[in-house]
């Protein structure tokens, strides 16, 4: 038997979420530039798409931090695995995530960028999963609240699987898998 997947929100519903933070975001940095720092691997489907609705210029980087593995729970542990390519010093800066709920991974990835000297640093999140927040994170642009469940697709995964699913989906996974 294979993994059951309900979906939570459809494509539709996504990408007008998109296009009204990339609405807000233009407005909030008018006549600015911003830069889009991507949170690897989940939030890439959000952030190109929101980065198409912006229309202040939009610059982009990526960094690749861990704290889950394989696992549907975070570790606590957070790594860095891949770091930025340029310095962030004077720049208006958009970290995008996926989902945030701990907010183990954030807090402890805001100290390390505000210590490089952005002019700003701000959180666009698509998914905010409160119940779960141990460590309390700001987020400046949220997409969707969600209840304490384990979501897939748009990006979110479960051992890599279901990324490329178009909606976001709740998942009950098959244990014989």
């Amino acid at each position: 038997m294979a993994d059951r997947i309900d979906v939570l929100f459809d494509e539709e519903k996504i990408v007008s979420r998109v296009k009204e933070l990339g609405k807000q975001i233009s407005e909030d940095y008018k006549d600015k530039e911003v830069t889009i720092i991507c949170i690897l691997k989940g939030a890439s489907f959000f952030a190109c798409e929101l980065a198409k609705r912006i229309t202040v210029p939009v610059y982009f980087d990526f960094m690749k931090v861990s704290s889950y593995g394989n696992e549907t729970e975070s570790s606590g542990v957070v790594k860095i695995v891949q770091d930025l390519d340029e310095p962030i010093r004077g720049k208006n800066v958009i970290v995008v995530e996926d989902i945030i709920d701990s907010g183990r991974t954030m807090h402890y990835l805001f100290d390390i960028l505000r210590s490089r000297g952005p002019e700003s640093v701000k959180l666009c999140a698509l998914l905010d999963k409160p119940d779960r927040r141990v460590t309390e994170v700001d987020i400046d642009y949220t997409g969707f609240v969600i209840p304490d469940k384990f979501v897939v697709g748009y990006g979110l995964d479960y051992a890599q699987k279901y990324r490329n699913l178009p909606y976001i989906g709740v998942v009950t996974l098959d244990e014989n898998n």
